[in-house]
């Protein structure tokens, strides 16, 4: 069950009302245009975030890995994107979690979609993996990612994950949301400096209290 403790709809999708909505906790969902969820969000402070051993070791794991960014429509689109999303999500969290029809409407139609960029991988000429992305001059919401899971690629997702947040501290973003913390799987998103989580009223840097919420 997704942890939502209030729900809104807006109409107002100037970029100022949008990060101001994420800032208060909420943040888009892909249930309807302007539909957003209240929820323990985690984001990491990118004038606080520096590369760990650990995240450069990922990096040099993956350095063949490279990111290109699209607006959304995503002119490229076929049909195996939306296979690789539908079949990640299935695999990861179980069936009809993510349909391929709603994917392939995140990424193509604007009247439906709350986001505007597409993250694409790719590593020797094969697209290998794709975000689903909100870009604002402020922030960036890493949000629906999937990748291809029959690759032999060690730390693929994580790779993703560190590229996005580079390329966002890079292009001088103030946030970037990395999705809710809800589950005990959760806590691979707590290794990253600078980090912060909505505790339902206010931000908090306190991860050891973290930690113990999803741990219940």
């Amino acid at each position: 069950m997704y942890l939502a403790w209030n729900e809104k709809t807006i109409a107002d999708f100037s970029n100022k009302s949008i990060e101001s909505a994420y800032n208060d906790g909420y943040v888009f969902t892909r249930v309807g245009r302007g539909n957003m969820n209240q929820t323990r969000i985690l984001r990491i402070d990118l004038s606080k975030f520096k590369l760990s051993s650990e995240n450069k070791r990922i990096l040099k794991k993956t350095e063949d890995l490279n990111l290109f960014v699209s607006p959304i429509p995503y002119g490229h689109y076929d049909w195996a994107i939306h296979k690789m999303g539908k079949d990640f999500y299935e695999q990861k969290f179980g069936p009809k979690t993510f349909s391929a029809q709603k994917i392939k409407e995140l990424i193509t139609d604007k009247t439906k979609s709350n986001f505007n960029t597409l993250f694409v991988y790719f590593t020797k000429g094969q697209n290998v993996g794709y975000c689903i992305v909100l870009e604002t001059p402020q922030i960036l919401h890493y949000c629906y990612p999937f990748y291809n899971l029959g690759l032999n690629y060690p730390n693929l997702g994580m790779g993703m994950m560190l590229r996005a947040i580079v390329w966002a501290q890079e292009n001088n973003k103030k946030y970037i949301y990395l999705g809710s913390a809800q589950r005990p799987t959760d806590t691979y998103k707590m290794q990253f400096s600078g980090l912060e989580w909505f505790d339902g009223k206010e931000w908090s840097e306190d991860l050891t209290k973290l930690k113990n919420i999803l741990q219940k």
